[in-house]
């Protein structure tokens, strides 16, 4: 929900990149131009860390062993198994939301694919790896809780998952006649 929300208030303004995964997939199709992937990262990165220091701040009296819903492997999933699911969740997340920025009209279909999309990717992935998608939605978490564990897993396989949905939409791109429509970008 919280996604259709920023999709669908922010989409207008920057394309409502809040995952640094689904930017560097659209740099890569061609959507987001890779000058602005750097801002874009940089924002989300400060995004994140800031989310972990008011977790911290606002759970310092929680117990610690709550990691501050740091993301966590569920028992029994290695973290090559991980980086695996990571990336095919990613990869499904980044691809829906490249066909909803490029093939859907209207913020709101756009919002309710990529949405739901991540509702459904949460439900089926989640039990197993957290169903992060998102490296800077785990590192602020883990960076104030001080739980690293496996926290390569949450950078690997989003990475991996990102650029591979972005050389699939380019390609599919080139063989038809999907058009790429930049980003609005507003600066403040």
């Amino acid at each position: 929900m919280t996604v259709w929300i920023v999709i669908v208030l922010l989409g207008a303004l920057s394309g409502a990149h809040i995952n640094p995964a689904i930017s560097v997939a659209a740099a890569i199709f061609g959507s987001l131009k890779p000058r602005m992937l750097v801002a874009y990262v940089s924002f989300q990165a400060l995004g994140g860390l800031l989310t972990g220091l008011s977790l911290r701040v606002f759970f310092s009296s929680v117990s610690s062993s709550s990691d501050l819903g740091s993301t966590k492997l569920a028992a029994g999933v290695s973290p090559v198994e991980g980086i695996v699911i990571e990336t095919a969740g990613t990869l499904v997340l980044a691809f829906s939301a490249l066909s909803a920025s490029s093939v859907v009209h209207g913020r709101k279909r756009q919002a309710a694919i990529v949405g739901l999309t991540l509702s459904v990717l949460i439900l089926l992935l989640g039990p197993l790896t957290g169903a992060s998608f998102n490296p800077i939605k785990s590192l602020g978490p883990s960076l104030f809780s001080g739980y690293y564990i496996n926290q390569s897993v949450y950078w690997i396989g989003p990475i991996l998952g990102a650029c591979g949905a972005g050389l699939i939409f380019r390609a599919l791109k080139s063989s038809s006649n999907v058009k790429t429509r930049e980003l609005p970008v507003r600066m403040f």
